[in-house]
């Protein structure tokens, strides 16, 4: 992990390319329920906001462990994301 400045931008390109991802579906599925899909786009928000929250806490004592822990923690819940997304119809 390079810094904490790079996580964040990590945590903000993956989860807003989500986002983004569900807006594209929204978009070319004009006459679906958007319901499953809003839900999603609150959790990545709700994914966002407590992995920002984690990356700032003071008082961490290994930094580096800390960060891969929150890097991998990305990964897991962005994938879920994505399957959510790919199980939309």
């Amino acid at each position: 992990m390079a810094n904490k400045r790079d996580l964040k931008k990590d945590i903000n390109y993956v989860l807003g390319d989500i986002i983004e991802a569900v807006y594209v579906w929204e978009y070319s599925n004009t006459g679906k329920d958007t319901k499953a899909s809003e839900a999603i786009i609150d959790e990545a928000i709700e994914t966002f906001d407590n992995l920002i929250a984690k990356v700032n806490a003071k008082g961490v004592e290994n930094k580096k462990s800390h960060f891969k822990a929150i890097n991998e923690e990305l990964e897991a819940k962005g994938r879920a994301l994505i399957e959510k997304i790919n199980k939309l119809a």
